[in-house]
């Protein structure tokens, strides 16, 4: 398949997942969006269209956790780490995972289960 295929084939199922999965007040959204090189989630609100937590590789908090790449598997726990840990200093119980269109499988399997581990339900 080429790049331009698997990119719109990636961008039909984050469509289609996305007319399920809403975030809320009660229960927000948490998105996840990778590249080679880095990785990034964000815990959205969509009725208010705020962004109420977010981390990525490249933020402050990633390297002052000590993390130095940001596509490899440590780099997407230690993300999940941080932003589970920030959701519930922001009192955030429960929230939609919504994958993107993207196999959950390595390092969105291994962001989910580093933001389950920090007390965060979905």
């Amino acid at each position: 398949m080429s790049r331009q295929g698997r990119t719109t084939s990636r961008r039909r199922r984050a469509l289609r997942v996305r007319k399920k999965v809403f975030g809320s007040a009660e229960k927000p959204r948490l998105s996840v969006c990778k590249s080679n090189k880095h990785i990034y989630a964000q815990i959205i609100n969509d009725f208010e269209g705020r962004t109420l937590v977010a981390s990525s590789s490249l933020s402050q908090a990633f390297r002052d956790h000590g993390g130095k790449k940001g596509g490899d598997l440590e780099a997407a726990r230690l993300v999940g780490e941080i932003l589970g840990e920030a959701a519930k200093n922001s009192g955030i119980q429960k929230i939609a995972f919504d994958r993107n269109g993207y196999q959950y499988h390595g390092r969105v399997a291994e962001l989910a289960n580093a933001v389950r581990k920090q007390g965060v339900k979905f």
